[in-house]
């Protein structure tokens, strides 16, 4: 039986979620502005394994996602991770970010282009197919009216990264999912399952976030 533990921390939600064979047992997860994480992350830790009547003993392997997103939110969620997988001996899954936003829309035809928001006009972003398979590489994107010109069927768009943009990306093709904001631990069940399988697995001493732009204080 594999059970697995996943968490999200990329952006302002804060999100873990538990899993047997793939498919979600219980999810737990909260959104704020001053972003909660390192108050919220361990305290849903304990709640879903209690909830759920688990202990850390039952856990095969803890998945986390790897970026982009948050500095800080990515900073802990990967610290926490990892310092699960040290102290109970469990191999580290990584998940990419942007495909977990993806995944929280469903479309028939066109493109999907999840969005998190970055700073000033930029959003970090991919290209996705119908069926979630990457089609462009992950950037930190400078997004203008000329933008996704060569594409020519439907563009839906997701994340918290897409309000900024709405008067730019005016054109027909562009399908605004505003409804759904931030990437959650739910999504990660299914693909730290497909991982686990394939024992794919990065190295909890030497992994780092992908933080895909250096760390900005705000002043």
């Amino acid at each position: 039986m594999s059970i697995l533990l996943n968490i999200e921390t990329a952006t302002k939600n804060c999100s873990v979620s538990i899993a047997k064979e793939g498919k979600t047992i219980l999810c737990k997860e909260i959104a704020e502005a001053n972003f909660s994480h390192a108050e919220k992350l361990h305290v849903f830790i304990e709640e879903i394994l209690n909830e759920t009547n688990l202990t850390f003993k039952d856990l095969k392997a803890v998945a986390v996602s790897q970026g982009p997103g948050s500095y800080t939110g990515l900073r802990i969620g990967v610290s926490s991770a990892k310092g699960l997988c040290y102290a109970l001996g469990l191999p580290l899954i990584a998940i990419d970010t942007l495909e977990l936003l993806a995944r929280r829309i469903s479309i028939e035809e066109g493109v999907i282009i999840p969005m998190i928001d970055a700073r000033r006009m930029e959003a970090y972003t991919s290209l996705f197919d119908k069926d979630y398979n990457k089609i462009r590489k992950t950037e930190a994107e400078v997004i203008n009216e000329a933008s996704y010109e060569e594409i020519k069927t439907a563009i839906h768009l997701v994340g918290d990264g897409i309000m900024k943009f709405k008067e730019v990306l005016t054109n027909d093709k562009f399908v605004y999912h505003d409804e759904v904001v931030f990437p959650s631990a739910n999504e990660m069940s299914f693909l730290s399952y497909e991982k686990y399988k394939k024992s794919d697995f990065v190295d909890v001493a030497y992994f780092e976030p992908y933080y895909l732009k250096d760390f900005v204080l705000n002043r």
